[in-house]
């Protein structure tokens, strides 16, 4: 993967796809930002364009900074890319220590049709629809959340509405839904579960080696670059743009991107993986190495 650094500032950004017209992805800062995490990062984002059917790439970025220089450092950072910006080249996503309001200035020169709110909406009504699709309905479910803030809020809230019940983080339950960080669950921690299914809502929450542990168990693992894929519909609307429609469109496009390969011998994870690669091997050779999973 290509890494390019940045000249005003201490960061870089990994382009998954070097040649594709368009790429999307998350920022982030810290002391230090290693660029093999934001390729795992990037490659979650290339699958999930992959997916649906868009001649597009995942990117990341990473500002190291510690936090009494990020202010500047994130305003140094924005202004450096604004061309890339500009031209799609490279279009950020908000990440750790790095809050939608600190790309704010980039906001008119980015060529999607609605960020923010609009798109976070998206996410959890895609979310929501992967969990109903590969758990069988949410009604009478019992539902835990690993992590919190306002994601959760408002996964906890379509849940209920669905006729869910949210329960504590005990090790048990019929649906989880992860993605607080990457590789928040591990090997370690999936071995302490009793889970009938693993929803993502943030990306690459699942290690490769949990991934494996979650199989045996019996878990239904969806794919994080499907049910985290709702703000694409936001991002660029095939119809009507309000709200209310492109959350609808989400839910239904990754309701039908689920249920194509429900009942592959391989697992939703690689049969999801195969269809990526399928349609990435329409327009690119040789194919990225490596599927997205958190190390």
């Amino acid at each position: 993967m290509p890494v390019e650094k940045l000249d005003t500032v201490d960061a870089f950004i990994v382009f998954d796809l070097d040649d594709a017209p368009e790429s999307v992805g998350i920022v982030r800062s810290a002391r230090k930002i290693l660029p093999g995490g934001a390729g795992d990062l990037a490659r979650s984002m290339t699958y999930a364009f992959a997916t649906f059917e868009m001649q597009r790439s995942g990117a990341s970025a990473g500002i190291n900074a510690v936090d009494d220089d990020r202010a500047d450092a994130v305003a140094k950072f924005t202004a450096e890319i604004a061309p890339m910006v500009a031209s799609g080249r490279f279009l950020p996503e908000p990440g750790t220590r790095v809050p939608r309001t600190a790309l704010e200035s980039l906001a008119e020169a980015d060529s999607r049709a609605a960020i923010g709110d609009v798109a976070d909406q998206a996410t959890v009504a895609g979310v929501v629809a992967a969990a109903a699709t590969a758990a069988g309905g949410l009604d009478g479910r019992t539902v835990a959340i690993e992590g919190s803030g306002p994601i959760c809020d408002a996964l906890t809230l379509a849940v209920e509405d669905r006729g869910g019940t949210i329960v504590a983080m005990n090790g048990q339950a019929d649906v989880l839904f992860a993605g607080s960080k990457m590789g928040a669950v591990d090997h370690a921690v999936a071995e302490q579960f009793q889970v009938g299914t693993l929803v993502p809502y943030g990306p690459i929450p699942v290690t490769a080696r949990a991934l494996a542990v979650l199989g045996r168990a019996g878990t239904t693992v969806v794919p994080d670059f499907i049910s985290t894929a709702g703000p694409l519909f936001a991002w660029w609307p095939s119809g009507d743009p309000s709200p209310e429609a492109v959350s609808h469109d989400a839910a239904v496009q990754i309701t039908a991107s689920l249920e194509e390969i429900a009942n592959h011998p391989d697992g939703l994870f690689l049969a999801a993986s195969y269809r990526a690669e399928s349609f990435l091997a329409t327009w690119r050779d040789p194919l990225p190495f490596g599927r997205p999973l958190a190390s």
